[in-house]
């Protein structure tokens, strides 16, 4: 049966727990999920509670959508409210919150295109207990809700061809710290630039919000495994901060990345921004004859694009 796309206007949130890497670290795998679980399911029943409702969890992230922008912000900041007022799990957990309004298309009761990939993007720069969100959301906020949100940057957004404005979403328990906006500086934030895509001979691994990491490396637990036999068991690590991507040393003989310009940069027990494309070797130079070479590439569309 041939599945039906429709188009609609809404307000897409996404709300992400932050340093959740950390959380597993400190409380193993199924404790950990546990508290993730939980804080979820609150920010669902906010969601409901302002006749949203939540898509889909995106790793430890709910996707959610609203009628209007009005009840995007709102929600957007009872989550807030709720996660730090309510300590899902009995731990101190922060939020960070991307909001934009705009046509998507609805297929399956799933959400895409640029307005939630917009969302997505603006969730991955937002601080914690931080919601940003864009022009078109204050543009249809009602004249009440206006006073709630003030412009901090400016940025490219996907689907857009001119900068606009970012809007940070002043929620209550928030508004006494805020840090005064300098209106004399030019203050733009990097535009999504997509996913980094990692290639090994027949393999390729995506490195994006929806997977902020991957460990490469001779031992079979890895993400990427090689077989070069100077290569660590788990060599490196390819990670996404916020909209930047970086290689992170962790072996004994180095990992060896060549840049688009053909230098060479030898990166032994520290990190690289990865920033282009270009060819990465562990444990051995190209010119030593490393027998793996890892191929990586921006994918500039966002995982959430259609077509």
């Amino acid at each position: 049966m041939t599945s039906t796309r429709e188009s609609r206007t809404l307000a897409v949130l996404f709300a992400d727990i932050c340093n959740s890497t950390l959380l597993y670290q400190r409380m193993g795998d199924a404790a950990a999920q546990a508290v993730v679980e939980e804080c979820l399911a609150l920010v669902g029943e906010v969601a409901h509670k302002y006749s949203g409702r939540v898509v889909k969890p995106v790793g430890d992230a709910a996707l959610c959508v609203f009628q209007t922008a009005d009840s995007g912000v709102l929600a957007a900041s009872a989550m807030q409210a709720q996660v730090q007022a309510r300590r899902p799990g009995r731990q101190p957990l922060k939020l960070h919150v991307g909001l934009h309004y705009g046509p998507v298309l609805i297929e399956q009761a799933d959400v895409f295109g640029d307005t939630v990939n917009a969302a997505a993007y603006l969730t991955a720069v937002a601080a914690e207990d931080q919601i940003l969100t864009t022009e078109s959301v204050e543009a249809h906020l009602s004249d009440g809700l206006k006073a709630a949100v003030r412009p901090i940057f400016r940025t490219l957004l996907k689907g857009s061809s001119q900068e606009s404005n970012v809007f940070q979403v002043l929620w209550e328990q928030q508004s006494p710290d805020l840090t005064d906006v300098n209106l004399a500086s030019r203050r733009r934030i990097p535009g999504d630039t997509g996913s980094l895509l990692l290639a090994c001979r027949d393999r390729v691994v995506r490195v994006d919000q929806r997977q902020p990491q991957v460990v490469v490396g001779r031992g079979d637990e890895c993400g990427l495994v090689v077989a070069d036999k100077f290569a660590s068991r788990q060599h490196m690590t390819v990670r996404l901060l916020r909209t930047h991507f970086y290689v992170v040393d962790h072996s004994i003989n180095g990992t060896f990345v060549t840049l688009e310009n053909g230098d060479e940069v030898h990166v032994l027990r520290g990190e690289m921004l990865l920033d282009g494309g270009g060819r990465i070797c562990l444990g051995r130079s190209r010119t030593e004859g490393a027998s793996e070479v890892i191929v990586y590439k921006r994918d500039r569309r966002s995982m959430y694009r259609v077509g």
